[in-house]
């Protein structure tokens, strides 16, 4: 079975002395669960593990009784064991319960080495920020990157850019239907069902779900907030969409990239671009196959543009960095930049090119232009940077 390297880091931590609470957190289906059956089987360490994925929120009382079973565990075995427990932001008040309890078995002197699991980091990182301070180390989980799917599955890059980065669903891309609703089914709705309407106040479901689907139909696309309530055919305002579009981001479902003006509160009033955080998502709501998407020059570009833009969020979450997009009028024409990443290493503006000719760069230099000599430039594709060379970074 592929080994992923957050699962080599995992194990290297569980190996050494007991000292923090390891923590595993990304989207649904990327190998967090598998991680933890991997470790567990090099190490040969006994462990209980429990999960907290049900349809209900479960109890501290649920907690405590996990902690228990692996407290017994340790004192059978009479040497360390491992702790995991699986979604764990959905246990009410969990980090208060989980400090007392590791608390507890610090004094106690029990090498109990804990691991927990979770799919929504923002409520993970309220629970760690409350009460977990200095007791804890992050291990951050994303889609599957190109090299990764390359190396598992034996995919050709054709075949990673429509199917996306899901390995649970790679032995079903034979079967396009079947593939289709795995992804819809198994990990879109249940990543809205079980982690934002049970863990976040959504008072229009059946909004949250159209505005998902609006996301992957014009994913590569700038969409102002008022066009799409008006899409939706929804009384619905642009506020609620725009929070429905933040909950659907950090579940890693699509996300709403802002414009790059160098200054936060602009960006956040600007026309976003749309985009998902894996192209299985979109081409799972559409209906066109992989051979007759690569025969339509404009709809294959548009995929290939979501993949390097998938990738980037991707590296963004890994590299602590943003990603956005830029548009501007040079000579009363709009000129664009695909990709505009910044962070603590400077900004780089990505212009992703698929077709047969490079075509115009305008919106490169208008950048440089605009934001100094000092900004990176890449163009990506045709005529620059290969596209198998830039998704293997």
């Amino acid at each position: 079975m592929y080994e992923r390297k957050q699962t080599r880091i995992l194990a290297e931590r569980l190996s050494e002395p007991r000292r923090f609470i390891q923590i595993l957190f990304g989207p649904r289906q990327v190998g967090k669960t598998t991680s933890l059956r991997q470790v567990t089987q090099t190490l040969v360490l006994p462990f209980h593990y429990a999960t907290a994925d049900t349809a209900l929120l479960q109890s501290g009382a649920w907690l405590a009784e996990q902690w228990a079973v692996a407290r017994e565990l340790h004192a059978e075995v009479a040497g360390p064991i491992i702790l995991a427990i699986d979604e764990v932001q959905k246990i009410a008040e969990w980090s208060s319960y989980v400090k007392r309890l590791w608390d507890e078995d610090s004094f106690a002197g029990r090498d109990i080495r804990v691991v927990l699991t979770g799919s929504s980091p923002v409520l993970l990182q309220e629970g760690l920020s409350e009460s977990l301070a200095g007791r804890f180390e992050t291990i951050q989980y994303t889609h599957w990157f190109w090299p990764e799917c390359r190396d598992a599955f034996g995919w050709d890059l054709d075949t990673f850019i429509y199917y996306g980065g899901y390995p649970g669903s790679a032995e079903l891309i034979d079967d396009p239907v079947r593939w289709r609703s795995y992804v819809l089914d198994s990990i879109v709705e249940t990543t809205v069902s079980r982690d934002i309407l049970l863990m976040s106040r959504i008072d229009k479901p059946a909004l949250l779900r159209r505005v998902f689907n609006l996301a992957c139909e014009y994913a590569g696309r700038e969409l102002s907030y008022e066009k799409m309530v008006g899409a939706l055919e929804d009384v619905g305002n642009t506020t609620t969409v725009a929070g429905y579009l933040d909950l659907l981001d950090t579940a890693g479902l699509v996300a709403a990239l802002p414009k790059y003006a160098g200054d936060h509160a602009r960006r956040r009033r600007s026309t976003p671009k749309l985009a998902v955080h894996n192209t299985a998502l979109m081409t799972a709501v559409g209906v066109r196959r992989l051979e007759d998407i690569r025969q339509d020059p404009a709809a294959w570009g548009r995929l290939v543009e979501s993949a390097v833009g998938a990738h980037l969020l991707a590296r963004a979450r890994l590299d602590r960095t943003s990603v956005g997009y830029w548009r501007t009028k040079k000579t009363g024409r709009d000129v664009e930049v695909d990709y505009v990443v910044s962070g603590a290493s400077g900004v780089r503006a990505i212009e992703v090119k698929s077709g047969a000719s490079v075509g115009s760069l305008e919106g490169l230099s208008a950048f440089r232009a605009s934001f100094g000599d000092a900004v990176e430039t890449e163009v990506v594709g045709t005529g620059g940077t290969p596209l198998e060379e830039f998704l293997s970074r």
